[in-house]
């Protein structure tokens, strides 16, 4: 049985919110941290009191913690040493592993991210701006009152018009494609898969191979916690409408190409179902859009090319493992809305997503070095996904299309890596036995 009264919510339950705000953290000494930790573990909602309380609640707080954060905090080292390697070097320094590279190197974040001064990250999802201006004004006093906590970053988010259903910068239809963990009471879709072993996602239960993985120790410090890698990926909206206009004679051409990046029209629509012509119906329905295989219903990639970003992600049944690779997502959308039709403005846009699983280097690390930048993924020879993959200009994309595929050269870079970080999401017990480090029992 999951304990949901100890899993912080973003694991189990996502928020009906249309903006946010992410505060990233500094320690300067124990004391701090700790009185900072002890008064805002009772603002986080575990995903039993969210799943009760939701209709009525304006906002949804997570907290979680670097490596170096848990050793600010007071974690020994014995208990540190514990954790995996990964955690413990953190995302920028392993950049090269991961395909961070060029313009996606730590050394070019904006948000102090790759320093080995953050400590610690709480995240704010609010029904609306109003509510999170509330939030962002109390948790600004509360750092005040907690002598060597600083603010070293934030990040405001906020949802891209129109409303009416989720959707990057790019305009692509969001949130289609989720596991779904055993044992949470939610049902997949069809075509979603069945629901997995909650220890895929969450430490201290059984995951696909039938047995609980190790624990970092002590137990109450790991038990219902999970791993989240951060990414903040900018968006560049005007280079990716020009790249469209560039590669498209008519408008139709241009969301066909924008579909065969993806592998889905930008209404949600997928191409194994409609490969010719969008069909917004089909996108909008959660019974089909994601009722779909490859293997026998798209082999050779003529309806959804085999580099493309929805089957670099998730390969379904041309992939081997396919259970053991699976993440759960959550993020939201930064920056303004760059309305069509106008230029590039310069302002930054894009994605600040958090991937949760239980092994960074299983499905994390595994996605980003095999299924996202390996150029010869599927034996392609020289592409990387065409919309998060690292692009130096040298890259192509391949279309398979009868009598002769198409084949683009010089892909350009539509995302930017602008900042990542790795965290531990602990359990409310364990937010608790935190806080109270270095306490007399």
């Amino acid at each position: 049985m999951l304990e949901f009264d100890d899993i912080q919510h973003i694991l189990l339950t996502r928020a009906p919110a249309l903006t946010g705000r992410y505060e990233f953290l500094s320690f300067r000494n124990q004391a701090g941290g700790r009185a900072w930790l002890t008064e805002i573990t009772d603002k986080v909602h575990s995903a039993k009191a969210m799943r009760e309380s939701m209709e009525r609640d304006k906002r949804w707080i997570t907290v979680a913690f670097t490596f170096n954060g848990l050793r600010a905090l007071g974690v020994d080292e014995s208990s540190l040493a514990t954790f995996p390697q990964e955690f413990r070097e953190g995302m920028a320094a392993r950049a090269a592993i991961l395909g961070d590279t060029g313009a996606n190197d730590p050394a070019h974040w904006v948000d102090k991210t790759a320093s080995s001064d953050l400590h610690a990250i709480a995240i704010l999802f609010a029904r609306d701006a109003t509510e999170r201006g509330r939030c962002a004004i109390e948790h600004g006093k509360l750092l005040a009152e907690c002598q060597g906590v600083e603010l070293l970053s934030s990040l405001d988010l906020d949802a891209t018009p129109p409303f009416d259903y989720a959707h990057d910068h790019f305009g692509y239809r969001d949130r289609l494609s989720q596991p779904v963990i055993e044992g949470s009471g939610d049902v997949p879709t069809p075509g979603s898969g069945a629901p997995l072993r909650a220890g895929e996602f969450i430490l201290g239960y059984p995951d696909e191979t039938g047995s609980a993985s190790s624990l970092p120790r002590p137990e109450i410090l790991s038990r219902n916690g999970s791993f989240m890698a951060y990414r903040r990926l900018e968006e560049h909206v005007g280079r990716f409408r020009d790249f469209l206009g560039e590669n498209g004679r008519t408008p139709e051409e241009q969301e066909l190409l924008a579909a065969k990046l993806m592998g889905r029209w930008r209404s949600g629509a997928p191409l194994v179902l409609a490969p010719d012509k969008d069909d917004p119906t089909l996108g909008a329905d959660p019974q089909r859009n994601n009722n779909f295989n490859y293997k026998h219903e798209d082999p050779q990639g003529y309806a959804v090319p085999l580099g493309s970003h929805m089957r670099r992600m998730n390969p379904r049944d041309t992939a081997a493992n396919m259970n053991r690779r699976r993440m759960i997502r959550r993020g939201a959308t930064y920056g303004p809305y760059l309305p069509e039709s106008t230029p590039e403005d310069g302002k930054e846009r894009g994605i600040a997503a958090f991937i949760i699983c239980a092994s960074l280097v299983r499905q994390f690390e595994f996605a980003q070095n095999v299924w996202v930048n390996d150029r010869n993924f599927h034996e392609l020879g020289n592409e990387r996904d065409p919309i998060c993959g690292t692009q130096d200009g040298t890259l192509e994309y391949k279309i398979p299309k009868r009598p002769i595929r198409r084949k683009i050269t010089g892909l350009p870079a539509f995302t930017t890596l602008r900042g990542g970080a790795y965290f531990f999401l602990p359990g409310l017990t364990a937010l608790h036995w935190l806080a109270a480090l270095g306490k007399p029992s």
